[in-house]
């Protein structure tokens, strides 16, 4: 019996104590100010904890101790296998910490703990091993240059990073940026949602066990305005690297802009689009665009959230795709059997259903779900929601809802769907499905978008760059393309004559 059956979730939920402090300089501690903010359950509405509310004076705090661990070589001058080591044991104890880390993910974001405990803290671990097993594989390069000079292009490690990541996916998405990062030999400060705090303080407590030094790697929760804009604007961060909405990444180039032109990497938001031709196979498209869109309730960035389908098969896909919805219907994300859990507040909740209902006020019609549910529970559910008779020029088809909502949009002709799939100021991802593999390809040329997949959707791995054009960010995660973030080149000019 599989880990997520077996566990008895609410009585382990019950003993749970997790940590609310900030983590900096190898020690858990208060926010200076004393201050503290409420995370909540999004299954129930119930207050977790109070976490400690950094402020600019953490963030400070952090910084000083990060830069006094860089400067001093503690870990950045480590021999590559040393670092390897020590990577590769604190991947294996968060496969060890399984159950707690799983159980704080699904407590703070509503995601179903079955998704927890197969998804996101197997990815987590992953990503950081495939980190460390990088160190001492990468090479340096020499310039040719003739017998009389030797020219050494190295890759040195930036020096003080933060990574600030998003509530949807937390520890998955700390695990891109931590990988990287530290595989390289940098200090790093993690800067979680405010919304989803718990597993990063968990994640630090097993750094520290794995061997982490102090000072290398620091957890600064706080509200976004107040700990995220200290970070931007701080003159001693060499680089940030920033997963969230577009909005948000404008502020972080302006905070570079302002302060000392720190490096930032964006992940931003998306609007990606289904291309379904005439001679798709209907049952496999029926089944990825249902989880494209409704999986952890849409609030995935690339979401494929846009719908373009030829106008003869339209009809026969919705009939399709309604019994994935029914089957993905949100319920308790402790029961080990749920689909769907819950949106992340009721703030994101009502910003979820006005988008529905601004849709229908733009001409658009439900073709099945747009309901808020389980409301007894006082946590924040929604239908698994279709909106039709949808075009792209409506807000619905520009803006990221980033909820279970998909808008479906007919074409006639191929041309016609390329053009509405790349009329979006995003490009995160995009997908083709069609038989004829010549002409997915073809059209898989012509979509800008950072991903493309030709009958899939969201096939991934470690060793996948990921990441947008256009307004959905640039710089990569994941992958050895990461290393340009966290890194800088430098050219060593050797005369020998």
């Amino acid at each position: 019996m599989s880990v997520v059956m077996q566990t008895n979730w609410r009585s382990l939920a019950q003993s749970l104590q997790p940590r609310n402090q900030a983590f900096i300089g190898g020690k858990f501690v208060d926010a200076l100010s004393g201050r503290t903010f409420p995370t909540y359950n999004p299954a129930t509405g119930q207050l977790i904890t109070q976490i400690a509310a950094c402020d600019a004076a953490d963030v400070d705090k952090a910084v000083q101790v990060a830069r006094r661990a860089f400067d001093s070589g503690i870990w950045r001058d480590l021999k590559p296998t040393e670092r390897k080591a020590i990577l590769l044991r604190w991947s294996q104890l968060i496969r060890e910490h399984l159950e707690e880390l799983a159980l704080l993910e699904t407590l703070d974001t509503g995601k179903p703990i079955k998704e927890s405990v197969s998804v996101d803290v197997p990815s987590c671990a992953s990503a950081i091993q495939w980190y460390a097993e990088c160190i001492d594989k990468l090479y340096d390069e020499v310039a040719p240059n003739g017998p009389s000079s030797l020219v050494l292009v190295t890759r040195e490690p930036i020096g003080v990073v933060a990574a600030v990541v998003p509530w949807n996916y937390p520890l998955i998405i700390s695990s891109w940026k931590i990988g990287p990062a530290l595989a390289a030999g940098n200090s790093l400060i993690l800067k979680p949602a405010e919304q989803s705090t718990l597993s990063a303080l968990k994640l630090a407590e097993l750094a520290q066990q794995a061997g982490i030094p102090d000072g290398v790697f620091n957890v600064v929760p706080g509200l976004g305005p107040e700990a995220g804009q200290a970070i931007g604007l701080h003159p001693d961060i060499d680089a940030v690297l920033f997963t969230g909405s577009t909005e948000v990444g404008r502020k972080f180039l302006e905070y570079s802009a302002r302060s000392n032109l720190k490096r930032v990497g964006l992940e931003l938001g998306g609007k990606s689009p289904h291309i379904v031709t005439k001679d798709a196979d209907l049952e496999k498209a029926a089944m990825y665009v249902a989880y494209a869109i409704w999986y952890n309730m849409g609030q995935t960035c690339n979401a494929g959230s846009r719908l373009i389908v030829h106008r003869s098969i339209k009809d026969q896909l919705f009939e399709l795709m309604r019994p994935w919805a029914r089957r993905l219907y949100p319920g308790d994300p402790l029961e080990p059997t749920t689909e769907l859990g819950a949106l992340i507040s009721a703030e994101h909740c009502d910003r979820v259903k006005y988008y529905i209902e601004l849709g229908q006020q733009e001409g658009a019609r439900v073709a099945f779900g747009g309901r808020q549910i389980l409301q007894e529970t006082g946590g924040w559910f929604l239908e698994p929601t279709v909106l039709e008779n949808v075009h792209n020029d409506m807000r619905v088809a520009r803006e990221e809802i980033f909820g279970p909502v998909l808008v479906a949009i007919e074409y006639d002709e191929l041309e016609e769907a390329v053009a509405i799939a790349n009329d979006s100021e995003y490009g995160l991802a995009a997908a083709v499905w069609c038989r004829d593999i010549t002409q997915a390809h073809l059209v898989a040329r012509q979509l800008r978008a950072g991903t493309v997949w030709i009958n899939a959707f969201d096939h991934t791995s470690i060793n996948a760059p990921f990441g947008g054009y256009k307004q959905s960010g640039h710089g990569r995660d994941k992958s050895l393309h990461a290393f340009d973030k966290v890194t800088e080149l430098k050219t060593t000019w050797v005369e020998l004559h």
